[in-house]
């Protein structure tokens, strides 16, 4: 299991998740409805060249909206295309985008640079 934390603060940004596969959910909903995450609950994916990490949007505990209300817009969630619209929750850096409207997929895809990642050993018996 892994843990990401903030960069910064080394606050933990995340839940214990491993590495996974994006999930191809449904055809896309009617009437303006949001579609299932991108990937499984506990699990995150790498993008192609290794600088975004995407998450389940449920998997990101340690973040917080941003302050600039800019960056937090859309109709039926967030559309992310105005910058990073997640900080980290303890130190207020940004971390991550968060894409969950009507018309965009649904994940958080978190900086790479952003955050460090701690590997955690399950107890020995």
């Amino acid at each position: 299991m892994t843990v990401f934390r903030c960069a910064n603060c080394q606050q933990p940004v995340t839940s214990e998740v491993v590495p996974g596969d994006p999930a191809r959910g449904p055809e896309r909903p009617p009437n303006h409805e949001v579609v299932p995450p991108r990937v499984a609950l506990g699990t995150f994916k790498t993008n192609f060249d290794g600088t975004l990490l995407i998450f389940h949007p449920d998997d990101v505990p340690g973040t917080a909206l941003h302050s600039d209300q800019r960056r937090i817009s859309g109709c039926c969630g967030l559309a992310g295309q105005d910058g990073p619209n997640l900080v980290c929750a303890r130190c207020g850096v940004e971390v991550a985008t968060k894409e969950s409207d009507c018309w965009t997929e649904n994940f958080v895809a978190l900086m790479a640079a952003a955050v460090t990642d701690v590997s955690e050993r399950a107890p020995s018996n």
